[in-house]
């Protein structure tokens, strides 16, 4: 474990929880020679002729363009060489298929498999086959692909790599990024993150506050579906939950996770709902102003800094560009429209 945290580590973990810092600091400790040490990049525009700084993690520099290569490499850095031997699965078309697809590859997997629904496009189903895995088409949507896939996982005794719901390594991968955030720049006082199932924020707050105390975590959700915040104000767990309206946001629909649901609220100071039509407006300011390509997910972070910024409030405050894989069509066409 990172020497210059264990004072912070005893401190925070003086209760028990499902899931605490060391989690992270471990994860830190297994994953740091596989994945990107990605920049934390200072934002010309933002916070301009204001005493802000704003600065952003650039997660979309991944190799597969998307954090989520840190929580999966996370869970299958801890199998046994048997398990390995056996082999891994997940069931995803985005962004968590690919990553376990690659972080397979960098560990000498040789036996991964992703499902995916039978509609997936045959674009998400390349990347995930370039990357080495075998992607299985399973069912007419997510839901048939989840239940035809499990069985599959069980009857083949693969082991399951969770996108969000409750594996703390993966929530301990996501949040190594809040340990090179503040590796890279201790003064940094406030964190926007995007939220979508929720074990890229608890990950980040649980090591962030860890480390430094009085740091504020501001949680950001899609008003096409604020899964997060309707749990914690209507005190119930959403598994699943719909979507309202069209989004560009992806990675940020569905239901949360349960250990997110259970330890989050303890750790986020704010939690803020975006529009839609703020988050386009976002993603046009990133790729014309700023010159980084980062897909809704991202975005919502800064249409927040947009729509909040005294909410927000900070001195200098990271916003995590949490991906890039956004469509090259919708790009274009976010381009050209008039906000």
């Amino acid at each position: 474990m990172l020497s210059f945290l264990k004072q912070e580590v005893q401190v925070m973990n003086h209760k028990q929880q499902p899931f605490s810092a060391r989690e992270v600091f471990e994860a830190y400790d297994r994953i740091r020679d596989y994945v990107y040490l990605t920049p934390l990049e200072p934002s010309i525009y933002l916070g301009k002729e204001t005493d802000r700084q704003y600065y952003f993690k650039l997660e979309c520099n991944q190799t597969v363009k998307s954090f989520k290569i840190r929580g999966a490499l996370s869970k299958m850095s801890t199998l046994t060489e048997e398990e390995r031997k056996i082999g891994v699965a997940t069931i995803s078309s985005g962004n968590h298929g690919a990553s376990v697809s690659y972080g397979a590859k960098l560990l000498g997997i040789e036996n991964a498999k992703v499902i995916v629904p039978e509609t997936t496009p045959q674009a998400k189903i390349d990347k995930i086959r370039f990357y080495g895995a075998d992607a299985l088409l399973m069912g007419r949507n997510y839901d048939e692909a989840h239940a035809l896939g499990m069985s599959y996982i069980q009857e083949n005794g693969l082991t399951y790599i969770d996108a969000y719901y409750d594996d703390p390594k993966i929530y301990g991968g996501q949040g190594t990024i809040a340990v090179e955030i503040l590796k890279q720049n201790s003064s940094v006082d406030t964190i926007v993150v995007p939220i979508g199932g929720g074990g890229l924020i608890t990950g980040i707050a649980v090591a962030a506050k860890a480390i430094k105390p009085e740091i504020r975590i501001i949680g950001v959700q899609t008003e096409a579906c604020p899964a997060m915040i309707k749990s914690f104000s209507d005190h119930v767990f959403y598994e699943e939950y719909p979507v309202t309206g069209d989004t560009i946001c992806d990675a940020l629909v569905g239901g949360i996770g349960k250990l997110a649901y259970e330890i989050l609220e303890d750790y986020v100071d704010d939690f803020i709902q975006v529009k839609e039509r703020s988050i386009r407006k976002a993603v046009k300011h990133m790729i014309k102003e700023e010159k980084y390509i980062v897909e809704g997910a991202s975005a919502a972070a800064v249409a927040a800094v947009m729509d909040e910024a005294e909410r927000i409030g900070g001195k200098n405050i990271a916003l995590i560009m949490s991906g890039g894989n956004i469509d090259g069509n919708l790009m274009v066409e976010l381009l050209k429209e008039k906000l």
